[in-house]
């Protein structure tokens, strides 16, 4: 059981749009009895094992078809896999990201998503505007015949405007960012060669940091003097009026799920499901590849309680090691590019239209890439990886205030 050891003790997997799932139970988990029973009962699948019941509590409008379940032979790395058959009335819905919830005539609090201080507060915006698509130098280049009017000039915010990136906002500094914000240098940024060609960079190029005064956390990047652009995954972002919603999401938690609901709303907005995440200066970190976003996942550590699930301990019944709730999820395919790794793939990903770059702050790709690779060690050995890149589930129930 030494390949397993972190492989959790059962594992959930449910497509809500093909109206089926798979339940993988680890074969130390029936104490060499293979007798399994999985039945529905007031919205809970319950899986009836020797001397343990588990529970898994499903979203609203899916059902197991009962009789459905037919058990497979045994897998010999994962243990026991059982296929069922679902009834899905309503699919769940995810939650928004930040950039999808911001609104005109609204008052925002912008806080610091590692220490919770208040970085920007009670900013109104008379505009809230989208940017172009990524990848808009390149198709300005590609698709019009004569100089690129737009060549190394930036679309800025005015004054009670926000400007909507894909990983960002663009704001106009006031008179709070100078007791809340800190700026550093940074003289070398590493530029891939997709940036040098669709921003004209080159290295050594100056970039100015912006970081939380009280904790140093990296928040984003100085665009000017009078704009700074902020991470949805490094900010917290709430109406004023909700002065009671809770910011205290553990990091992990907060990243999956920012990041589950940006790839969500691209893919679904403009059919994109490839995605190079890098640096602010066009350094690749991870290819990936998204396969789907109607699944439904729960897992079970040792039985026992444990935070070392796919699904975050606060979405557990606290009570009950054996209960848990179903998470909506993106599944992914992954290459980590770090230290040279798959530079082939990442030079033809890079020439390819289609892949679109998300940038992050390069420890935030960092955290990623290492939350990729732990959450990954988790699935069963046979779910872990397809035709060389690894497999990942992001869960994204909660919303994030």
């Amino acid at each position: 059981m030494e390949q397993n050891e972190k492989q959790h003790f059962i594992f959930l997997e449910l497509r809500q749009r093909l109206q089926s799932g798979l339940l993988v139970i680890r074969s130390d988990a029936v104490e060499g009895n293979p007798k399994v029973n999985v039945s529905c009962e007031d919205s809970a699948l319950k899986i009836h094992v020797p001397s343990e019941e588990y529970q898994v509590k499903l979203t609203p409008g899916v059902s197991l078809v009962e009789g459905s379940c037919q058990k497979s032979p045994e897998v010999k790395e994962d243990g026991f896999h059982i296929r069922l058959r679902l009834k899905v009335d309503q699919y769940a819905e995810a939650s928004d990201s930040v950039i999808e919830r911001l609104r005109v005539q609204e008052k925002y609090c912008f806080l610091c998503q590692s220490c919770r201080a208040m970085l920007l507060k009670d900013r109104v915006f008379k505009r809230v505007l989208p940017l172009p698509n990524g990848n808009w130098n390149t198709l300005v280049d590609d698709w019009c015949c004569h100089p690129d009017p737009f060549a190394n000039k930036k679309l800025l915010p005015k004054e009670e405007d926000c400007l909507l990136g894909d990983t960002y906002v663009l704001l106009t500094r006031d008179s709070s960012c100078d007791q809340s914000l800190a700026q550093q240098v940074d003289l070398s940024p590493v530029i891939s060669a997709a940036t040098q060609h669709s921003e004209k960079q080159t290295p050594g190029h100056k970039t100015v940091g912006v970081f939380c005064r009280k904790c140093s956390a990296v928040l984003g990047e100085a665009v000017t003097t009078d704009v700074f652009k902020f991470y949805i995954t490094e900010m917290v972002v709430r109406q004023t009026k909700d002065e009671e919603c809770d910011v205290t999401q553990h990091r992990q938690q907060f990243l999956e799920r920012a990041l589950a609901s940006r790839l969500f709303e691209l893919s679904s907005a403009q059919s994109i499901f490839r995605f190079s995440i890098q640096t602010p200066g066009g350094k690749a970190m991870i290819m990936l590849w998204l396969l789907n976003t109607d699944t439904l996942i729960a897992s079970f550590s040792e039985k026992a309680r444990s935070s070392d699930s796919l699904i975050s301990a606060s979405d557990h019944h606290l009570d009950e090691h054996q209960s848990r709730l179903a998470a909506c999820a993106v599944k992914v395919l992954y290459l980590p590019c770090t230290q040279g790794k798959h530079q082939e793939a990442v030079n033809a990903w890079e020439k390819d239209i289609s892949v679109h770059p998300l940038a992050l702050p390069e420890s935030t790709c960092e955290e990623v890439l290492q939350l990729l690779t732990t959450c990954t060690s988790t699935l069963p050995t046979s779910l872990r990886s397809m035709n060389s890149y690894q497999t990942h589930v992001w869960p994204w129930l909660l919303t994030v205030c």
